[in-house]
């Protein structure tokens, strides 16, 4: 596999051997890229005490984690073609201190309409740096077993950092306050900017490096429309004016960016990054996992707060188990990757993963945690572990220099955009599912709590079901072979 020069793109020639400072420069990375997937669940526990502080209505608290994943997954497309075009670190930093603002911005919030401009921000300069973040690792670590155990800490921050998320987040609103969920950000990204300057060399897209107007602005309205009318979908019902209107719209607009694609010169999204087979599969896959496992948490939060009685903090730890699982898994992963190739070891994860959501359908009002809830997050978490790394590997394989940004940006904008239609989605699927229980039986104490958990085993069955079509669709479309990972070119560092 070869990486040939166009006149749109020129490659430098490989440093001579691997930097030395290379593991210090994926610490940088990865404390950035740990922010920003905590930051999407941290203010889930958090969620009751700031609407409480700031006096927001129960109609517009979600807007607390919509306004985030809303920007994030809406301009990550942008935001990876920003940093091929401006420069990889640079962008990197820009984000890292742009995120450290709005933290701040958020952490002393006076009202709701602050904070939910503050959550914005923090979605839109996640959007630049996670892009930048991902590339910047393929341009690093230029071997191939360097580059496996690399993929491997990426994977691990991918897979558990949600759950740690839940677990931070109740460790400090219930010994601190909600507000240092986000102020908590402010110090670890100005170090890891000042930090990155030395340690994180800079790369960046040569030749034509004109921007695809016409097709940013198409591609982010058509996602925010799509996120947001699923995100209304699970408050207003799926017919609703609202919700079929903004459907409609992100259709439209989604498939003017397509065509815009196919036409355009310097497009923002080549159809030849989505369209090969091994990068295909994994955003596919990605996408799916995304809208399972989002809901995986939203369920089982609700569970063992509501039925459960667990607290805050509580449940949050009862999560531990997921994120030790995936780091132990993506250790593992790292490891058997270049011997064995992502093909097998994503097919094995995600039937391990599948096994494990189907036990969570077996779930009951007088279910214990460590009889249904610990086996299948055991499950799960190690099935993600053996999953997120050479996911992310697959995600770049083969990409030129040109495309290393936007290549990332769309394996994480179908995790982001996925697991916000994911939320959507099962939620309404669970909410119909208790309803139509509770209006079949009597309305009783016993029946309510019953319908409530009968509806959470509804939302776990469809995840069930998407888990095992990711499997399918890994196992029918990668077919990236180890030698294939060993001798990938690395991006060079211009």
């Amino acid at each position: 596999m070869a990486i040939t020069q166009s006149d749109h793109e020129s490659v430098t020639s490989a440093p001579p051997g691997p930097d030395p400072r290379r593991w210090w420069a994926l610490a940088v990375i990865a404390i950035a890229q740990l922010m920003v997937v905590l930051d999407a669940s941290i203010v889930t526990i958090a969620l009751p005490s700031a609407q409480h502080s700031l006096h927001i209505s129960t109609a517009n608290r979600q807007w607390v984690v919509t306004a985030y994943t809303l920007a994030f997954g809406g301009l990550l497309l942008l935001g990876g073609r920003i940093a091929d075009y401006r420069g990889r670190k640079r962008m990197f930093i820009v984000g890292l201190l742009g995120f450290a603002g709005a933290s701040a911005l958020g952490g002393v919030a006076v009202s709701g309409g602050m904070l939910f401009g503050a959550r914005a921000l923090q979605g839109a300069f996640a959007a630049l740096m996670a892009p930048a973040a991902l590339s910047l690792i393929s341009v690093t670590f230029t071997e191939g077993k360097d580059r496996a155990k690399a993929f491997g800490v990426y994977g691990a921050i991918a897979g558990g950092g949600a759950a740690l998320g839940l677990i931070l987040g109740g460790v400090l609103t219930e010994y601190a306050s909600w507000r240092w969920c986000l102020l908590v950000n402010v110090p670890i990204s100005i170090l890891a900017a000042v930090a990155a300057l030395p340690l994180v060399h800079e790369s960046k897209a040569k030749g034509n490096t004109s921007y695809d107007i016409p097709g940013a602005v198409s591609v982010t309205g058509g996602l925010l429309a799509l996120v947001y009318g699923f995100t209304k979908a699970s408050e207003n019902g799926w017919t609703s004016s609202t919700t079929l209107t903004l459907l409609a719209i992100a259709t439209v607009l989604l498939a003017t960016f397509v065509t815009i694609e196919l036409r355009a010169k310097n497009p923002l999204l080549p159809m030849r990054v989505i369209l090969e087979r091994n990068r295909g599969g994994s955003y596919l896959a990605s996408f799916l996992v995304g809208l399972a496992l989002f809901g995986m948490f939203l369920f089982l939060t609700f569970y063992m707060q509501g039925t459960l009685h667990y607290s805050a903090l509580k449940s949050g730890f009862a999560f531990l188990p997921f994120s030790a699982g995936i780091i132990v898994a993506a250790g593992l992963s790292s490891r058997l990757l270049p011997r064995f190739g992502p093909r097998s070891l994503m097919t094995i994860g995600l039937v391990a993963a599948t096994v494990g959501m189907a036990w969570l359908t077996q779930l009951g009002v007088d279910s214990s945690y460590v009889s249904h809830i610990l086996p299948a997050e055991i499950l799960m978490s190690l099935g993600m572990g053996l999953t997120f790394v050479p996911l992310s590997s697959t995600a770049l394989i083969g990409v030129g220099p040109h495309d290393a940004g936007v290549a990332s940006a769309m394996l994480n904008t179908s995790q982001q955009v996925g697991g916000s239609m994911g939320t959507a989605l099962l939620n309404t699927i669970a909410a119909t599912a208790t309803a139509s229980f509770i209006a079949a039986n009597a309305k009783t104490p016993a029946n309510i709590a019953a319908g409530i958990v009968h509806g959470y085993t509804n939302g776990f069955i469809v995840s069930t079901v998407l888990l095992a079509a990711s499997a399918v669709i890994v196992f029918a479309l990668v077919r990236t072979s180890p030698e294939d990972l060993a001798t990938a070119p690395a991006i060079a560092i211009a």
